[in-house]
């Protein structure tokens, strides 16, 4: 391969059509083992969790399936013409696949590689100008010696490039290639590239340089950046204890906790103060079911509007049998895209993704949080952090009486379910098999579970928000299936 391909001009596109949200590349820049990849892969996990179809291109990947890993420094030494024209290859590779994708039903590809020339820079941006697709630049720079060792030994030796390999061996390859790098490594320049849109992350998110920022995704880019960190950290995930309503199969309401909701809610704070969580702070919703079963909690508590349960509209307060009976249609129209359907007055889960991004915003900039929510709720924040898509979203199971703990780490999130010994109804609702509009009534409700006949509460109990229906369990719940 020549450096042709560094060659083009610049066609600056007068021909592209004037769109609103044009596709977009966002390029990561940066010396090795300085967050690239888990920027990358972060920021796709959030985009995609806001319905904005966004994928990685590594070329680190593409070396691989090319030459294969275990490839040592020698591989990414610039005198090297051979490997040079292999990692060039590799990039124009990656950058086809993107541009394929970017045509089809994708709205922003991430360019995963060091990208650490000017050269190399400004053929990226040749080529997405040519395609009509807007740039963005991502520099991570990092000289703290203890984080980018930390970096290297949590994430590096980790990588099929030095499966087997010793870690003294391959912590001193892996600095070598770094040298490499540096060698001809040019930073982006606030003077030199300020036609550029960029944001540079200096020192684990201690520094920012953010320059040029056009239109709402760049925007909110940059507002996630700015927000997330990589300090250890454990959030609590779990439901409000069972509640009257759960008993009886009714969606939504304000309803007061049962008798094993308040035992619950003793169990939680006893397993909290067992855990011993320095730095520690509790969450509800605004409804009482999340705020009693924070009750005796030892912690400050506040509570957020936005992680009230996805709201029912005109449904709520009903059993699934009374949807079936009233709003036939509806009930069908939900059952077969759940995550797009909105309630009559009221919302879906794609609404409800939208209100709770405050709440992502504040839980990555936070330690350890327990938050104490509603089903619809878990499962947006379960899909975040577990990088489900919108199809899977709405059937996740998060079980009564179940604590969830998450620990993010460098690609991922290490999830453990933790059941407490409290008996409890199972909400969770299978989609049924059959979905269409006219469907017979046996099958519309073949997946509700049975409950209670009779409502264990005052009359003057009010309601107003929304949940699943119950089915009543002998023995306490079990991890999600």
């Amino acid at each position: 391969m020549t450096r042709r391909y560094w060659n083009l001009k610049v066609k600056f596109t007068s021909h592209c059509p004037s769109l609103s949200n044009p596709p977009a590349v966002i390029v990561m820049v940066g010396l090795p083992a300085r967050g690239k990849t888990y920027i990358a892969k972060k920021l796709c996990r959030y985009l995609n969790w806001m319905g904005i179809s966004t994928k990685v291109f590594n070329v680190g990947e593409y070396r691989r399936q090319t030459v294969g890993p275990s490839n040592k420094h020698d591989f990414f030494r610039s005198d090297n013409q051979e490997a040079q024209g292999i990692r060039l290859q590799c990039a124009l590779k990656a950058m086809e696949d993107m541009e394929q994708w970017l045509k089809g039903d994708g709205e922003v590809g991430v360019f995963d590689a060091t990208n650490t020339t000017r050269e190399r820079r400004e053929w990226i941006l040749q080529y997405c100008t040519e395609r009509c697709f807007k740039v963005f630049f991502i520099e991570s720079m990092c000289s703290e010696p203890d984080v980018i060792q930390c970096n290297i030994k949590e994430v590096k030796l980790s990588s099929p490039d030095y499966t087997g390999a010793d870690e003294d061996d391959a912590i001193r390859d892996f600095m070598l290639r770094i040298q490499h790098y540096e060698e001809n490594y040019e930073p982006i320049d606030e003077e030199r590239d300020k036609h550029l849109s960029f944001i540079k992350i200096m020192n684990v998110n201690s520094k920012f340089l953010v320059n040029k920022i056009t239109g709402h995704l760049q925007s909110r880019v940059v507002y996630y950046l700015m927000n997330i960190h990589i300090m250890p950290r454990t959030i609590y995930l779990t439901r409000h204890g069972e509640s009257e309503l759960n008993i009886i199969g009714r969606i939504g309401g304000n309803g007061n906790l049962s008798e094993g909701g308040k035992r619950y809610g003793e169990a939680l704070a006893e397993y909290l103060k067992e855990q011993n969580i320095s730095d520690f702070k509790v969450w509800t919703s605004r409804l009482k079911r999340t705020i009693q079963s924070a009750a005796k909690i030892d912690a400050p508590i506040e509570q957020w509007k936005a992680l009230d349960e996805i709201d029912a509209g005109v449904c709520d307060s009903m059993t699934y049998e009374e949807i079936q009976e009233k709003f036939p249609e509806e009930f069908a129209l939900r059952d077969q895209d759940k995550f797009h359907y909105r309630y009559p007055m009221g919302e879906s889960y794609e609404d409800l993704v939208a209100r709770l991004e405050p709440v992502i915003m504040e839980l990555e900039r936070q330690r350890n949080v327990l938050v104490i929510c509603h089903q619809g709720v878990m499962r947006c924040l379960l899909a975040y952090f577990m990088d489900k898509k919108a199809e899977e979203l709405p059937y996740l199971k998060c079980p009564l009486h179940t604590v969830i703990k998450l620990k993010p780490i460098a690609y991922g999130c290490l999830v453990e379910t933790v059941p407490l010994d409290i008996p409890a109804v199972d909400t969770h609702r299978p989609k049924p098999e059959v979905t269409e509009v006219g469907r017979e009534s046996g099958d519309a409700l073949a997946t509700v579970p049975p409950y209670l006949d009779e409502k264990p509460i005052s009359e003057e109990e009010t309601v107003s928000a929304d949940g699943d229906s119950s089915v009543f369990m002998e023995t306490p719940p079990g991890s999600p299936e």
